[in-house]
């Protein structure tokens, strides 16, 4: 197969093709440039000298979820691609003006595979780019974290569909690393115009099993994938009729494409543009996914827990408000099962239905109470709960990671994330209950100066200003959080083996819990692979 450039400009376009043309060029560019405030507001505000990976992931993920015509929730059904149709029905009304306007003033434009180049142009930009952020949080393996010890502690049927799926990729962190060189390689790929169609059928092929992979386990995130594979199925026009020629008739191909000649300058711009492109968001952001992969990963809580206490208990004795109540499996108030995971989490188990989190506990969060993987999609009356540890005084302050009216996601790409339950939530006035203990009471001002430092839990390298900020916002956005909270003493004993905490629960109640050690062999290991660091 070979490709024949066409200087000059196709002989004819028909007419069919000039209307589908002007439909497409519409449709493309206004799915492919960013058109919501919050990106250029967020574009302006990064600190270049002191880079988070996020903030470029950021600068990527755009164009499938807002525009002038609609926003895409986060969720399981059709009704996300709502914003496509609506864009589509503005391009094909926007396409035939454009032809009645040429029409009328009897004009016709000369230079459509210039247009045709150029849109070309932008929509590979856009897909290389928006993949490679996609690909570098499966490279380094923090899209789809190992399982906590408390998700190996729930029951199997506990978990939805979407978290089984996304643990079985959690628990094999090799294929996730294979699938992430597939999507950042595809996107490089896309940025030289000799490799436009192999990166873009790379594409088509990975993206499409995800998208059936979403609508399969009920995940949330198929018309993001769909975004690519509509971009690549795009890039690849000029190569349908070459390919069936080559591949299905067996006969000698040739491409037609249009390769405008560039004035030295222009070329000059043109090359050290993509020298740019590539340094920052292949170079660059391998080198910031790789600190957050190494020290922050974005779905883990960064802060280490207490070492004395990591592990599974059981619990074999409770007692509420003096009185204790023997093991029941059937018991709805006492505590089944415990583990403290080896970053600042303390989950246990109650045979009563919790409130589901329904999202993958991705986002963009940077304190640890808002990082929720461990508990999105979890049910058989799980609970996690942050904690800030005063280990000179053997007390621990915890709160629920849980959180009735959960927080955007992807907010610069447009996306309001779980934003269709949020408002709904909102609009029901359909808050939790008020928590029994107030967030000054649960930490005063006497004992929250020794948390103060929480920003600098992580290695210096992984103190971005996107992490520094938000923590600077952090008192303020606890004030707005319903959360339920309680505070407990701790007690070690037996060389780590038994642990006793006794103080008072959320809903005021004294709190007496003893637990013992266990050890889990578990089948699965974690190979060396794991992400954070929690010495």
């Amino acid at each position: 197969m070979s490709v024949h450039n066409l200087l000059q400009g196709k002989s004819q376009w028909t007419t069919f093709q000039l209307i589908a043309f002007r439909i497409s060029f519409v449709f493309f560019i206004i799915i492919s440039i960013p058109n919501n405030p919050l990106w250029y507001k967020h574009v302006f505000a990064i600190d270049w000298f002191n880079l988070d990976y996020r903030d470029l992931y950021d600068i990527c993920r755009f164009g499938s979820g807002v525009n002038w015509f609609g926003r895409t929730t986060f969720g399981y059904r059709l009704e996300g691609y709502s914003i496509w149709v609506n864009t589509l029905f503005f391009s094909i009304i926007a396409g035939f003006i454009w032809t009645f306007v040429l029409k009328l003033f009897k004009r016709e434009l000369s230079e459509y595979n210039k247009l045709f180049y150029w849109l070309n142009v932008v929509v590979r930009y856009r897909a290389g780019l928006g993949i490679i952020g996609f690909g570098f949080t499966k490279l380094f393996p923090v899209q789809m974290p190992y399982p906590s010890l408390g998700i190996l502690d729930t029951d199997y049927g506990d978990l939805t569909a979407q978290k089984i799926f996304w643990l079985s990729f959690g628990i094999v962190p090799w294929y996730q690393v294979f699938a992430g060189i597939l999507e950042v390689g595809a996107g490089t790929l896309l940025f030289f115009r000799k490799t436009v169609p192999i990166g873009a059928a790379l594409l088509v092929g990975a993206l499409g099993a995800i998208v059936v992979v979403n609508f399969a386990y009920n995940g949330g995130v198929h018309v993001y994938s769909s975004y690519f594979v509509l971009l690549s199925l795009f890039l690849l026009v000029p190569y349908y009729k070459p390919f069936y020629n080559l591949f299905v008739n067996e006969i000698a191909a040739k491409v037609e494409l249009y390769l405008p000649k560039f004035k030295p300058r222009v070329n000059y711009f043109r090359i050290g543009f993509k020298i740019v492109i590539i340094f920052i968001f292949v170079g660059v952001f391998f080198y910031l996914q790789y600190i957050d992969y190494k020290y922050d990963p974005y779905k883990q809580p960064s802060s280490a827990g207490v070492k004395e206490l990591r592990g599974n208990y059981n619990v074999t004795e409770f007692k509420l408000n003096g009185e204790t109540r023997p093991f029941n499996p059937y018991d709805t108030i006492r505590w089944q099962s415990a583990t403290f995971e080896k970053w600042s989490t303390l989950t246990f188990r109650v045979n009563r239905p919790v409130r589901l989190d329904l999202s993958n506990g991705g986002g963009d969060p940077k304190r640890d109470v808002n990082r929720t993987f461990e508990l999105s999609g979890v049910a058989g009356g799980q609970r996690a709960f942050h904690y800030y540890a005063d280990t000179d005084n053997k007390k621990l302050y915890l709160e629920d990671k849980f959180k009735l009216i959960p927080d955007p996601r992807n907010v610069t790409a447009g996306e309001g994330g779980d934003g269709g339950v949020r408002n709904y939530l909102k609009d029901q006035k359909a808050y939790d209950d008020a928590p029994a203990i107030s967030l000054e009471e649960w930490l005063p001002d006497s004992v929250k100066h020794k948390f103060a430092d929480e920003v600098d839990d992580v290695h210096p390298k992984a103190r971005t200003t996107r992490r520094i900020r938000e923590f600077a916002k952090a008192d303020e956005l606890a004030k707005k959080e319903v959360r339920q909270r309680f505070v407990v003493n701790y007690t070690v004993y037996d060389n780590g083996n038994k642990v006793i905490l006794e103080g008072i629960d959320e809903n005021r109640d004294s709190l007496y819990v003893v637990l013992d050690r266990v050890v889990k062999d578990y089948k699965l290991t974690p190979g060396k692979l794991v992400a954070g660091q929690y010495d």
